[in-house]
């Protein structure tokens, strides 16, 4: 790891655990081999900052003058991370792919409106009831032997504030 990226983690060889999204981030890769990168801290911290999913090209634009991150190294960072569980990938009805850091390991679910392709999540007791009946399938399928069981879950429709018939 270079001086630099250690500054910008704030991490320190031997520290306590990580407390910051980006120090949990940084210890996920150590954990799993990989390299602390500029691009990578870069990325992951234009990621940590966004409060919604982002397509690829805005976490690019969100990483202008940043001469390390070209958009195939974002591509390449986004698919390390998602084989981690870093982020998570979802997507707007028109199969456009939008990434989302997972530092907790948990799921989020969203509704996508098909007007205007804003986003919402969806509220903690009906996250947490179809998380119940996700475990439920995923039990069964494991009882069946199928094992590295994952899912995707992305509900679409209209807003009641959108008024216009969405566009498919």
């Amino acid at each position: 790891m270079t001086d630099s990226a250690e500054t910008q983690t704030g991490a320190t060889p031997g520290a306590a655990p990580a407390n910051t999204p980006i120090e949990v981030a940084v210890n996920r890769l150590r954990a799993n081999g990989l390299r602390i990168t500029q691009p990578r801290i870069a990325i992951l911290n234009a990621l940590i900052r966004r409060d919604r999913p982002a397509s690829i090209e805005q976490i690019h634009n969100d990483l202008k003058g940043n001469t390390f991150c070209d958009l195939v190294t974002v591509y390449r960072c986004l698919a390390a991370f998602e084989n981690l569980g870093l982020v998570r990938r979802c997507f707007f009805h028109n199969g456009t792919s939008l990434w989302q850091i997972n530092l907790a390991g948990e799921t989020s679910y969203h509704i996508v409106c098909k007007a205007s392709n804003t986003m919402e999540q969806l509220d903690p007791q009906t996250s947490a009831e179809l998380a119940a009946a996700i475990k439920k399938v995923e039990d069964v399928l494991k009882s069946r032997g199928y094992k590295d069981i994952s899912h995707m879950v992305e509900f679409f429709g209209v807003s009641p504030g959108a008024g216009v018939s969405p566009t498919i």
